[in-house]
Parts: C-alpha cells; sequence; structure tokens
C-alpha cells in the first residue's frame, strides 16, 4: 500500500499533460488537444511566458490593451469592423448572447440546436447568462415566419447555429442566413452567428468562411481559434463595431478573457494567415499530405522494424473537431502485427512516447495523416518497445 501511494503522490510531480503522438487519423482531435500549433505560434508563447508588454505601451509607458496589435490585424485578415477575443468558441456564443439578447433572448431553430462535445448543448450555452433563448420551428424543417413570429412576441436577436458536427437530408428547410439578415434589418435587431470552425478557407469541403458570414449579413460571427484557424484555444466574436463594443465592456468579458500566452499565438497564428502562408500550418499541412507521401513514410517505417510491406493499409482520416461532418480524406495507415490489437494499444499508450490509435477491424491502425513526418522516429521507437 505505501509503494502505491507513494507512486500515486509522484505522478501527480510529472508535467502534464505530457506529448503524445496521434496517430488516430483525427487531425483535430478534441481529447488530443485539438489543432496542432504552428513553430511561430509555440515561439510567440515561450517569449511572453515572462514579463512582456502584455498590457504596456513602451513608446508611452502608459497602461495599454493586450488587444492592441492582435485586434488591427484580425480585422483586416477578417474584413471585420471589430474582433474581440474571449477564452474559447463557447465563451464567445454565450459574451454575444448574454450581450445582445437582452430582454426579450435569441431565437434560435430546433433544427439548430446542435450538441458538442461533453454532452454540452448550444442552446444551453447560449443561454447560460440568463438570456431567454426562444426556439422556433421543428427538428427538420425552420421557415422565415416562425423566426418573425418569436421577433413578433419580444425576441431581441436571432442566432443561427452552423451544424459543424452533422448534417441533415431529406424534407428539410432552413432559410439562408443572407435571408435571415434582411429579417433581422427590417425588425432592427442584431443576427449572431455561431460559426465555430473558424475555416478562413483554403480547405477541402464546402464549410463556411467566417468572412462569408460576415458579408452575407451576420451582424456578430463567433467561432473558435483552436480548429480550422489552426492556432490556440481561443474563441473570437467579430462583426459590427457597435456590437464588438457592447460584447467588450459587458462584465462577463473580463472573466471570458484570454491570457498572455493565448494572445501571443493567436497573434502568430493570425499573421501566417495574413502573409498567405497558411498552408505552412500544421493542420494544412496535415490535410495537404499526398498519398504517395503518406505510403512512402508507411513503407520506410515497417521496413526500419523489418515488419512486412502487408502492414501498409489504405485508411480514411477525418478533420474532427466537430468540422467539415461527414467529410473523410484518403489516408494510409500501419497495421500493427498480432492478434490482440487492444493488448498493443494500451501498451503504446502507456510508452514513452505514448502513441494513440484507433482499432479497427480487428487491427490496430496508425494513421500517418494526422502525425507528422517528424515523428517517425519516435513512432519507430515506440513500436520497437512492443512485446
Amino acid at each position: 500500500m505505501a509503494t502505491a501511494v507513494a507512486t500515486a503522490l509522484s505522478g501527480l510531480l510529472v508535467a502534464r499533460p505530457r506529448v503524445l503522438l496521434n496517430a488516430t487519423g483525427v487531425l483535430l482531435h478534441t481529447n488530443l488537444g485539438r489543432a496542432p500549433l504552428a513553430v511561430e505560434a509555440v515561439a510567440a508563447m515561450v517569449a511572453a511566458a515572462g514579463s512582456c508588454e502584455l498590457e504596456f505601451m513602451v513608446e508611452s509607458g502608459q497602461r495599454g490593451s493586450r488587444m492592441a496589435w492582435l485586434r488591427p490585424l484580425l480585422q483586416a485578415l477578417l474584413g471585420a469592423e471589430d474582433v474581440h477575443v474571449v477564452n474559447n468558441g463557447a465563451a464567445a456564443l454565450l459574451l454575444a448572447c448574454t450581450t445582445l439578447g437582452r430582454p426579450g433572448g435569441v431565437v434560435l431553430s430546433r433544427g439548430q440546436m446542435v450538441e458538442i462535445g461533453d454532452g454540452f448543448r448550444v442552446a444551453e450555452m447560449a443561454g447560460a447568462g440568463g438570456v431567454p433563448v426562444v426556439a422556433v420551428g421543428s427538428t427538420n424543417r425552420t421557415h422565415v415566419g416562425d423566426y418573425a413570429a418569436a421577433l413578433d412576441g419580444g425576441a431581441a436577436a436571432i442566432l443561427w447555429v452552423h451544424l459543424s458536427n452533422f448534417s441533415q437530408a431529406g424534407f428539410v428547410a432552413q432559410p439562408e442566413l443572407a435571408t435571415l439578415a434582411g429579417l433581422a434589418r427590417e425588425r432592427g435587431v442584431p443576427l449572431l452567428a455561431d460559426l465555430g470552425s473558424g475555416s478562413l478557407g483554403g480547405l477541402p469541403g464546402d464549410e463556411p468562411t467566417v468572412q462569408a458570414y460576415l458579408a452575407a449579413g451576420a451582424d456578430l460571427v463567433c467561432f473558435s481559434g483552436d480548429k480550422l484557424l489552426g492556432g490556440p484555444q481561443a474563441g473570437l466574436v467579430a462583426g459590427r463595431g457597435e456590437l464588438v463594443a457592447r460584447c467588450r465592456r459587458h462584465p462577463l468579458a473580463r472573466a471570458l478573457r484570454p491570457d498572455k500566452t493565448t494572445i501571443a499565438a493567436l497573434h502568430a497564428t493570425a499573421a501566417v494567415h495574413a502573409r498567405g502562408e497558411a498552408r505552412t500550418l500544421p493542420l494544412y499541412a496535415m490535410i495537404a499530405a499526398t498519398l504517395p507521401e503518406l505510403r512512402a513514410r508507411a513503407e520506410a517505417i515497417v521496413d526500419a522494424l523489418a515488419w512486412p510491406r502487408s502492414c501498409v493499409r489504405d485508411s480514411e482520416a477525418t478533420v474532427g473537431g466537430g468540422s467539415l461532418p461527414g467529410d473523410v480524406i484518403a489516408s494510409v495507415a500501419i497495421a500493427v502485427p498480432g492478434r490482440r490489437p487492444e493488448r498493443a494499444a494500451a501498451q503504446l499508450r502507456l510508452g514513452s512516447p505514448a502513441v494513440v490509435g484507433r482499432v479497427h477491424a480487428g487491427a490496430l491502425l496508425l494513421d500517418l495523416r494526422s502525425l507528422p513526418p517528424d515523428s517517425d522516429a519516435g513512432l519507430i521507437a515506440a513500436l520497437r518497445g512492443l512485446a
């Protein structure tokens, strides 16, 4: 018992979370930290870790804003009048709805009442600040008249939620965002759009972009920084200057503000996008990797282990993170030899470096699309340690 207690207590002193190799084939794996950061973002976080000019203007010697350098960059990148940053995407939604949904609440289609990870639901998060959420329409069909009737009943804003982690087909109907923008202007209420993914374009599939939502007439767009933007965990509220300013001055904005390292990493990531170099971000590089490149890596790994080339298998990867639902990307995986894939999976998870794959069709598959090439040596070392 003494040994067990000592081991448990010693484990608390190990720096966490530890590094692991994501060989699941899910590029934005929520449980594994979502987007891997660019080298520029990592360097910026390290530089900001000590004393830094977070809220201090070195030119004047006066107190400043932690958003002084980030805001204009994001405004230019997104084509938005103003931008505010909080600590995650859910916080951005909470802040926008709490600030702009009083007194009558926000109107939300029943067909857009999305549940995200860990059982949390968008409608509950939107109303967590005490603003009523007025449900309209049905699960599969909602019409402009449903929104208009809710506004007639006193609702103060319209909330549009992107179906980021599922899709509907069949007998379905939902007004276009531009149509709702017209209704919102007619009634003098704000149109809030929760995009979630934060795509700025340049990716496969038809994921909508922040810029497209703003162009379609959304007054505010809320989205995450750690999904398709490829940056750190953060939430952004972009859109009309007057509405963003109201959000910025709400007391919740202070409670939800990001720390200095997040600001630094987000600024560095936004700068990569602004320079037109998004393809260098780890997420984009994973998506762009060709099948011949992945197959060559897989063959080199199995050759180094003296495993048969038959261990190299076709696979399917996915972006994940609640983005591009149903879309898959052709990939290449290594099937670990052996008849006990669950045992091998557990051994790899507990190794150093830890490796996380997926068990499918009776085999442990290690998908290389979610694993950067500079991790191949670590993967080989981990696989050599299998009993």
